[in-house]
């Protein structure tokens, strides 16, 4: 049995580069000559290590959402309504402006301008910003049953307000937006949120 060389880079440091790189420029504006230069490796190694293109944006994106917008998954776990809207934009004005990180979100920007040799991971980007929101909805479902949510708001309506608020602010984050006006977005929405 021949055993393969050892690997002669990190293989979470070279992912978190990608995971740059796309964030940066997308799943279709991130050449393989741009990935392999961020992790400075050559293409079989990023092959062998990580597979194709699409499967390194894959593990590229799980990190995102395991890293830098865990806040998503943190909010889910608040103990109100409230708070779960509270801290996933919050959460979102910093993460799409923090210092030394590119301005806006993998997830709403990383698949929305591809062609159709990206469908596939347009699809996936997409179904993943639905299951978010669908984690919301059952979430201010669950307040409702608890008693801290109203039963005339509507759960789906109120999950679709804070996900297009969410996404909106990272749309202007990345034209330039600065971190004051987009935590000010904020306050006006939960000033309006149902009690």
């Amino acid at each position: 049995m021949a055993i393969g060389r050892p690997r002669e880079f990190d293989v979470d440091q070279a992912l978190d580069r990608a995971l740059e790189v796309f964030w940066r420029h997308g799943y279709e504006g991130a050449a393989m000559s741009d990935l392999t230069a961020a992790m400075g490796i050559n293409r079989p190694s990023l092959y062998a290590a990580y597979g194709n293109k699409e499967s390194l944006f894959r593990k590229a994106l799980e990190r995102y959402t395991t890293g830098p917008a865990r806040h998503v998954t943190e909010a889910l776990a608040e103990p109100t309504a409230r708070a779960t809207a509270e801290h996933l934009l919050y959460g979102t004005v910093d993460a799409v402006t923090a210092d030394g990180c590119p301005r806006g979100c993998l997830v709403v920007q990383g698949a929305l301008a591809t062609g159709s040799g990206a469908e596939v991971v347009r699809a996936e980007i997409s179904a993943h910003r639905r299951a978010v929101e669908v984690q919301l909805r059952e979430r201010f479902e669950r307040a409702q049953a608890e008693g801290d949510l109203p039963a005339s708001a509507s759960a789906a309506e109120l999950a679709r307000l804070v996900m297009v608020v969410s996404q909106g602010m990272s749309v202007h984050a990345a034209d330039g937006v600065g971190r004051e006006e987009l935590r000010r977005v904020v306050e006006m929405v939960l000033t309006n949120f149902p009690r």
